[in-house]
């Protein structure tokens, strides 16, 4: 049995649900991933901004039915994805968007997950909480009435 890294992982995943293509700016921190879609037979487009790469892939799914997938580099290139993401959320495009979040390096405004980081600038001996994102969401689509 031959081990697998986490991108071959995600991109065989990927195939299985008969993903085409993937939307995206390639960058060091998804080199791994961009390297394991070479070896596939996903197809990957460039975009010249991630909004564009959300956006993209946002219509994919649209006319295909199937995920559109969209990738970007972590932090501010992540928070370009959101419009487009959101816009596939509301109109319910099966939509799957893939940053790298970054373990090691801290600095504020550069992490990116899979969660919301509610942060102050002020120092408090207190753990920064984190919120889930998918519970986050259903907030911001409600008008605030979410429960």
């Amino acid at each position: 049995m031959t081990k697998l890294k986490a991108a071959e992982l995600l991109v065989r995943c990927l195939e299985n649900e008969d993903v085409k293509f993937a939307f995206g700016i390639p960058g060091e921190e998804n080199l791994d991933l961009m390297d394991a879609i070479h070896d596939s037979a996903i197809r990957f487009i460039p975009t010249r901004h991630e909004g564009a790469a959300a956006f993209m892939a946002d219509f994919y799914g649209r006319v295909t039915g199937h995920a559109g997938v969209c990738l970007s580099t972590l932090g501010p290139g992540a928070t370009n994805l959101v419009t487009g993401v959101a816009d596939a959320y509301l109109d319910r495009a099966p939509l799957v968007a893939i940053t790298e979040p970054n373990y090691w390096a801290r600095n504020v405004s550069q992490e990116t997950s899979p969660r919301l980081r509610l942060s102050s600038r002020r120092k408090t001996k207190r753990p920064t909480p984190w919120i889930e994102l998918e519970s986050v969401l259903p907030f911001f689509f409600s008008n605030g009435n979410a429960k």
